[in-house]
């Protein structure tokens, strides 16, 4: 496989990535790599964690034969130029994706017939909308996507993490008096009267535009106009999303759709063993994403390229001969749904955790 820079255009900021194409001649079934919320680069890296998520799934598509597209967001990694990335709302993300997506559209050894959004917390919320307006898309897969408008994901949020916080924090709030749930509720108040793109929240710089964005989204909106296929993927154990929300997702996308709730997953799409607890999260980044769930992805973007390439005439797109099987169909754990109607705080995105002051989502699922 080799790693090829690129950069592409939203507006006035010029943004950095890479396409990592796959051994072999094209033209490839493709993907664009959209990461979660908060200052993490083209690989879902921070400065003080190394998640590697669209970095391992790059790889494992490359492995695959399938190309893909991963960037660094605006005010992050090789994109800093665009200022600081507190400034940018959750649409201002959308549109990074959908130039990130059209750029892809442009390139030479792409099967136009097999285009792929994959998105991973934040980014599988972009991955919806980018679906919702692209329907000739070969399909839409949401790692860690929620289904819940934002403000009530934040309160969920907050309910499952408080459990799993250290003993010394629990009795401080307790002897505080101090209700984690509410504490969020009354930070979701504080960030709605904010008017700037930044302001300063119980003494700390926010991305409060992007908050108050957030806050009032409702990703069914776009899941609703979604008629590609669409493969969902949420851990049991994500203390971030409501693997529940996968029932949702199915019911209320339009094109056929696939849901796993993966086992012992977590939000960084590892396996977590015992209790859920964000604590365990830095000894979980010790190992890889999850081989399973890198396996059903790429069996299912295989499976679909060779569906897309078929229905347009052009025979299977990207036929890759170590994968003939169609995703991951059949396997334990999954369902298949199909439709054919007519009709707080992200100081530090996924890596740091809830906010506790502002109760910001950990990532903007």
């Amino acid at each position: 496989m080799r790693e090829i820079p690129i950069h592409f255009a939203v507006g006035a900021d010029r943004l950095a990535g890479a396409l990592l194409r796959p051994e072999g001649d094209g033209p490839f079934p493709a993907a664009l790599l959209v990461p979660g919320s908060g200052p993490v680069d083209r690989d879902s890296n921070h400065r003080r964690m190394r998640l590697d998520v669209t970095r391992e799934l790059a790889h494992a598509l490359a492995d695959a034969g399938v190309l893909s597209l991963r960037y660094d967001k605006r005010g992050v990694g090789e994109s800093r130029a665009a200022g600081d990335w507190r400034r940018f709302g959750v649409h201002d993300r959308f549109d990074e994706a959908a130039e990130a997506l059209g750029f892809l559209r442009t390139r030479p050894e792409v099967d136009q017939a097999a285009v792929f959004v994959l998105g991973h917390s934040e980014g599988a919320l972009a991955a919806a909308a980018l679906g919702a307006a692209d329907q000739s898309l070969a399909g839409v897969v949401l790692l860690s996507a929620s289904a819940t408008v934002g403000s009530e994901l934040l309160l969920w949020q907050s309910r499952q993490i408080a459990p799993s916080l250290p003993g010394p924090v629990r009795l401080l709030l307790r002897l505080m008096r101090t209700d984690l749930t509410t504490k969020v509720a009354r930070n979701h108040e504080r960030l709605r009267s904010t008017t700037t793109d930044i302001a300063r929240v119980a003494g700390v710089r926010t991305n409060a535009r992007w908050a108050r964005e957030f806050l009032d989204l409702d990703p069914c909106e776009n899941l609703a106009r979604i008629t590609s296929p669409v493969l969902a993927i949420t851990g049991t154990k994500d203390l971030q999303v409501d693997h529940h929300d996968l029932d949702r997702i199915a019911d209320v996308v339009r094109g056929p759709a696939q849901t796993w709730a993966a086992p012992d997953l977590t939000h960084l799409l590892r396996r977590q063993p015992g209790e859920p607890s964000l604590r365990a999260y830095r000894s979980e980044l010790a190992r890889p994403v999850d081989e399973e769930l890198l396996t059903r992805l790429t069996d299912w973007v295989l499976g679909h390229s060779r569906t897309a390439g078929r229905a347009r005439g052009q025979g299977p797109a990207g036929a890759h001969p170590a994968h003939a099987t169609d995703a991951g169909a059949g396997s334990s754990g999954s369902s298949v749904h199909d439709h054919d109607r007519a009709e707080g705080l992200v100081d530090d995105g996924v890596a740091d955790g809830p906010q506790q002051q502002t109760g910001e989502p950990t990532s903007a699922a």
